[in-house]
């Protein structure tokens, strides 16, 4: 990059509507690397048809707004899971004037098709990186390239493997600021590719007169598998009260709302996440159990889709990271909403790693908390709207 390019001031990036804290950052050094090390192809991009970039994995809007703001890029794809990166995303752009740089894509060829160029921050599940690998390699161009960086603690060799399954070229670069970059290009054909695995699937005897299916896109937290702490909450469940319909909070893999719409056979079941790969799971899962004409999927940011005092029954195993970072704050947000749309005398059942000990929060923020069931782990609460 010349010393005379436009500058880019990263800190003018937020995170809302996600959680903002002192401790937490709209960017790092893994953006700035992978930027660096992309300067020459972006610039050259810059003077090619709209498309020929893509970005996947953006958190706030670093990627694709610096792209735009340093190279003049535009007609940028992106791809972000999280609901609240898009929106921040959004509002970054309106506030920095780059809000005609790109477009919003979903993880599918739409995303690729023909892009000569990908950004990508790599995902902490490999799972998730081999269902974005398929893609490009299978829908971008032939002589595609891809920047693909992360913090270097998150980071493993597996990761190169992964991408050598699906593209003849991986080498890695220099380590900066505790961040790198591999460079990934030279896609292999698709007839030599390994078989489609996604969605993954599974089964599991949870109690109920037929196994539970699970489905899972790649980047569904805990894939097709049972979350431990769903699992220990899913028994207590019988307990709740009756309601025509249940809120399934942060649905993950669908296993909530499969479960309560299964094990009550009248309950219409409302389900959401801000995921984008939750969400598309959910359906899926939905769907492997038969039940899927009893439920509504959403992605939202936590229940912004849902009135006031609709609700008689919501149901939350609560994440405890926002990204890489560990903060109670997301939590607390859902525990808010949850209070919003729940009826006086309607139920939130939540569990919880019993170290975060959410009981007094629940209390302040929701109304009285009893714990129905405990065991090394997790903790099961019932709090009743006040």
């Amino acid at each position: 990059m010349s010393t005379d390019a436009p500058a880019f001031d990263f800190s003018l990036l937020g995170r809302a509507p996600d959680v903002e804290a002192e401790n937490l950052q709209a960017f790092d050094a893994a953006d700035r690397l992978l930027l660096d090390t992309a300067s020459g192809d972006l610039a050259e991009a810059a003077g090619e048809d709209a498309g020929a970039v893509a970005v996947i994995g953006d958190s706030y809007g670093a990627l694709t707004l610096g792209a735009a703001a340093l190279h003049s890029v535009h007609g940028i794809r992106v791809q972000q899971d999280p609901l609240s990166g898009q929106l921040a995303l959004d509002r970054n752009a309106e506030r920095l004037d780059l809000a005609g740089a790109y477009t919003h894509c979903g993880l599918s060829p739409e995303l690729v098709s023909g892009a000569r160029l990908v950004l990508l921050r790599l995902p902490r599940s490999l799972d998730a990186l081999e269902e974005i690998a398929r893609l490009v390699a299978v829908h971008a161009s032939p002589d595609v390239r891809i920047y693909a960086g992360g913090r270097i603690k998150h980071m493993t060799t597996a990761m190169n493997e992964v991408l050598g399954r699906y593209f003849g070229s991986v080498t890695a670069g220099l380590a900066r600021q505790k961040s790198r970059v591999l460079t990934v290009g030279s896609p292999l054909p698709e007839d030599s590719l390994p078989l489609q695995r996604f969605p993954l699937e599974a089964a599991y005897d949870v109690g109920l007169p037929v196994p539970l299916q699970l489905r899972a896109r790649g980047a569904a937290f805990g894939g097709a598998s049972l979350d431990p702490g769903t699992r220990f909450l899913l028994p207590f469940l019988a307990q709740a009260r009756a309601s025509d319909e249940a809120v399934d909070l942060g649905c993950g893999n669908g296993a909530i709302a499969a479960y309560l719409a299964l094990s009550r056979p009248v309950l219409r079941v409302l389900a959401s996440d801000q995921s984008e790969a939750a969400v598309a799971s959910t359906g899926l899962t939905l769907a492997a159990n038969g039940v899927a004409d009893r439920a509504v999927v959403r992605r939202a940011d936590a229940l912004s889709w849902l009135p006031d005092a609709s609700q008689d029954l919501v149901v939350l195993n609560p994440p405890f990271h926002i990204g890489a970072s560990i903060h109670t704050g997301i939590a607390f947000k859902l525990f808010a909403d949850a209070a919003r749309v729940l009826r006086p005398g309607g139920e939130l059942w939540t569990v919880w790693n019993s170290h975060l000990a959410y009981k007094p929060a629940l209390n302040r923020l929701v109304g009285p908390t009893r714990q129905v069931g405990r065991n090394p782990r997790f903790t099961v609460t019932v709090t009743t709207r006040r």
